[in-house]
């Protein structure tokens, strides 16, 4: 296969439904020789946050010499964005050839498209000989296709409620689900809050006689009056760091990336405090409260672009919004899957809104403008215009902006991928 047949023999495996489990994946690995057993990993569970831990592991690993590879999901536009090795990401010539031996093993069984990626990144990886690789898990945890490799750490940033349908309806059944990583002997650093599933986190660490790490317990941050903030773990402290993201959170974040990189120590991974403050100040992870400006027309316009989905996210967001944003009228693009919770996320965006244009990406799941209106409170719902695609309502937003507005576009990351290549073209080329 080429690269283009490649990527649509990949697509056409989303009619092979989610699937959690792991033989179908263990099977196939056995068949190709279990090239995952060949890497060493870091493994990044959590509801949100993981792809900033993982971006923020990769980028100072990378600039601290080491070749590291960075396996992630969903992808913005290119499926290529999911697997990188440093600041590289897997050439199309790289997909399509190891696309096509996983078809030409498989023959006529099917196994689910995020089971194909994941085949990808470890055969990718192992050919490359890297000294690390970071992954973080699709869905879950326990069930997840990553979760067949042993890491050198296990870290869990934080649990929230979000793919209730796959995970479980309360807060203490997803946090089984992403405690499900936790191999035997293998430490632990998390985020997670005692009244958001660190019973379940404590319990599986205990069982398989792992150590746990906790922030704000065995490491913390510390805010300072200058912005910069504080990191400590033991006897090991940074201060006056500054991150490069938007977002207070964006410090729970880092904190976990260097707490990860302590217990790297022990397996000769070294990373320097000079390294560690200059690649702070250069992570990057697009569509995550990434904020430009663009001329249109003659016409500065000023855009802040996150996939926060789920309740927790968009608050995050929100608070980015009253606490680092600067405008004088905030329009919005919003975009959702019709199986979030359309009514709670649209009514926190919605009260700080000017104007809102309810839009859909691309794909099955989205929800069509019309059930989006639905969930907008009452109070809100002349703000709100409808158009059908994602170019109409960019265009719809720029024609309303002025040079002190800002464009907020969020709600799903299916949007701001069609809506950072519309503005900015593809992220990978």
């Amino acid at each position: 296969m080429n690269y283009q047949q490649a990527w649509d023999y990949l697509d056409s495996l989303q009619f092979h439904k989610i699937k959690l489990g792991l033989d179908a994946m263990r099977s196939f690995m056995a068949r190709v020789q279990n090239p995952e057993q060949q890497l060493k990993t870091v493994h990044v569970a959590g509801t949100n946050g993981k792809g900033s831990v993982c971006v923020t592991l990769l980028t100072l690993l990378t600039q601290a010499g080491y070749r590291v590879g960075l396996y992630t999901s969903p992808h913005l536009s290119s499926v290529r964005e999911r697997f990188r090795i440093g600041n590289t990401f897997i050439s199309e010539e790289t997909f399509a050839r190891i696309a096509t031996q996983i078809r030409d093993v498989l023959g006529e069984e099917k196994i689910t498209y995020f089971e194909f990626t994941t085949a990808i990144a470890f055969l990718w990886f192992a050919e490359e000989k890297l000294d690390l690789v970071v992954l973080e898990t699709g869905l879950g945890g326990r069930l997840d296709a990553t979760n067949i490799i042993t890491p050198l750490v296990s870290v869990i940033t934080n649990i929230s409620m979000d793919h209730e349908a796959y995970l479980g309806n309360t807060i203490s059944a997803v946090a089984g689900e992403k405690a499900g990583i936790i191999k035997d002997g293998v430490a632990v650093i998390t985020a997670v809050k005692a009244d958001a599933g660190l019973a379940e986190v404590e319990a599986a660490s205990k069982e398989k006689n792992a150590a746990l790490y906790r922030y704000e317990n065995d490491f913390s941050s510390m805010l300072n009056a200058d912005n910069s903030w504080k990191w400590r773990m033991s006897n090991i402290s940074y201060d006056k760091l500054h991150c490069s993201m938007k977002g207070d959170y964006q410090i729970e974040n880092a904190s976990l990336a260097l707490a990860t990189l302590q217990l790297l120590k022990k397996h000769d991974f070294q990373v320097s405090e000079k390294t560690i403050r200059k690649g702070l100040k250069s992570v990057h992870w697009p569509g995550r409260l990434e904020s430009f400006s663009l001329e249109k027309e003659g016409k500065k316009i000023h855009y802040l672009l996150d996939g926060a989905h789920n309740p927790a996210g968009v608050e995050s967001l929100v608070q980015t919004l009253k606490k680092e944003c600067t405008y004088k009228k905030l329009i919005v693009i919003w975009g959702a899957m019709a199986d979030k919770d359309l009514q709670s996320t649209l009514a926190s965006v919605a009260e700080l809104a000017d104007s809102i244009v309810l839009t859909k990406p691309d794909g099955e799941r989205s929800a069509n403008p019309e059930l989006l209106l639905e969930n907008v409170p009452s109070a809100y719902k002349d703000k709100c215009k409808l158009l059908p695609t994602v170019e109409s309502a960019i265009s719809w937003a720029e024609e309303l902006a002025t040079p002190e507005d800002l464009i907020l576009i969020a709600g799903s990351l299916y949007l701001v991928g069609a809506s950072r290549k519309i503005l900015l073209g593809e992220l990978v080329t």
